[in-house]
């Protein structure tokens, strides 16, 4: 009697055990409590510092450059600080054929100056000779003896020929000057003129050297840039933003400045580009990104250690609203259609189908669906259904 007691009692706690473990048991969830919330909205990007105005220094003659004695970060002031010295360069030396072809017109030179010379000459003499006349023509107009015609012709003739002697000299002095020319061109050049030594280049403005294009002593052409100066305080920055997000954001908008090596730092939209440029992105997708302008608010002594070109990420805000029903991202999830979560009521999960306004990578605006104070579960897991029973996870 006692063993089959006491095997029934075995046979009753296995089918307990059985039972037990086969019995549903409460998922276990994380949830949050719905509350109201300022949210906001923004566009986050990559960036770049510039200066506002960049001058580049160029070579303002040809000539021989000194070595630059600047460097990057160098301080310069306007007028004052010399950014380079430039040496007119040496003539070059003639080759033969060249130095032919150069005495062949120092001989022509010359001998257009002798040929003026004489035209000089020759016209001097013919102006000697018509003054006689006018002399005689003088004399004999008082007594009657010519026409007072002939007499103005002969002073007409006198007038005539000094012209002619005035052109002749300086014809001859145009020779002269063409001899010259030609002589110039076979003497060795000496790179200076009357001792002049150098041309020295000033800085525009004042700030700081940010490159030394061409720094080592060499020959430079005219206009070839030398250095580039800016002021670092005047500091914007350019991100190359999305355009379907460029079209949200507002003129004089705020925007953070982060992930520049430093605490967070406040901008505001100066301007956003009319145009927008194709470019392809580091999947191989082109898209077209436009250039937002910003500049830095509050004391440049914040952002002193940025300079030109740095890399910064921007966060522009878009939109912002205030005592907001608001649920957090890990909660929702789509029902079909729509946006669902599952709300957690009396250790039961049940299914709402909400209708969400505005969104950022935290939160969800809901409109309709939920209301402060209810309780939704976080990261609903595929045994997650509609009537389940549930128990909170222990933290």
């Amino acid at each position: 009697m006692l063993r089959r007691l006491f095997t029934g009692l075995i046979i009753i706690a296995v089918l307990g055990a059985i039972g037990r473990a086969l019995w549903p048991r409460p998922a276990t969830v994380d949830t949050a409590i719905i509350e109201t919330r300022t949210l906001a909205t923004h566009v986050e990007d990559e960036g770049k510092t510039r200066i506002r105005d960049v001058f580049t220094v160029s070579a303002p003659i040809a000539g021989q450059m000194e070595r630059v004695n600047l460097h990057a970060g160098d301080a310069v002031t306007i007028g004052e600080t010399v950014v380079a010295a430039i040496r007119p360069v040496a003539s070059p030396l003639l080759d033969a054929r060249s130095r032919r072809v150069a005495e062949a017109a120092v001989a022509t030179a010359r001998a257009a100056v002798d040929l003026a010379a004489a035209n000089v000459k020759q016209a001097e003499a013919q102006l000697a000779f018509l003054k006689d006349e006018l002399v005689r023509a003088t004399a004999l107009v008082r007594k009657g003896t010519i026409s007072e015609r002939a007499f103005q012709k002969a002073t007409l003739d006198v007038d005539s020929a000094a012209a002619v002697v005035e052109s002749a000299r300086a014809a001859h002095l145009v020779r002269q000057r063409e001899l010259e020319s030609a002589m110039a061109a076979l003497e060795p050049g000496t790179g200076t003129a009357d001792g002049a030594c150098c041309a020295e280049v000033r800085a525009p403005v004042s700030g700081r050297v940010l490159r030394v294009l061409t720094e080592s002593e060499q020959v430079v052409q005219a206009g070839m840039p030398l250095v580039e100066i800016g002021d670092p305080a005047d500091l914007e920055i350019v991100a190359d933003i999305l355009s379907r997000d460029a079209v949200g954001i507002a003129p004089d908008a705020k925007a953070e400045v982060i992930g520049w090596g430093g605490a967070p730092l406040q901008a505001t939209v100066l301007r956003i580009d009319p145009s927008a440029t194709t470019k392809v992105s580091a999947l191989g997708i082109e898209e077209q990104r436009v250039n937002v302008v910003l500049k830095l608010d509050g004391d440049a002594a914040q952002w002193q250690r940025l300079g030109h070109g740095f890399r910064v990420v921007v966060r522009i805000a878009l939109w912002q609203g205030e005592n907001l029903v608001a649920v957090p991202i890990g909660a929702l999830f789509r029902s079909g259609e729509d946006w669902a979560v599952f709300a957690a009521e009396g250790g039961t999960a049940r299914l709402r189908i909400v209708t969400l306004g505005q969104r950022n990578d935290e939160y969800a605006e809901v409109k309709q669906g939920l209301a402060a104070g209810d309780t939704v579960i976080l990261h609903p897991s595929d045994v997650i259904a509609d009537g389940i029973s549930i128990a909170l996870a222990s933290h």
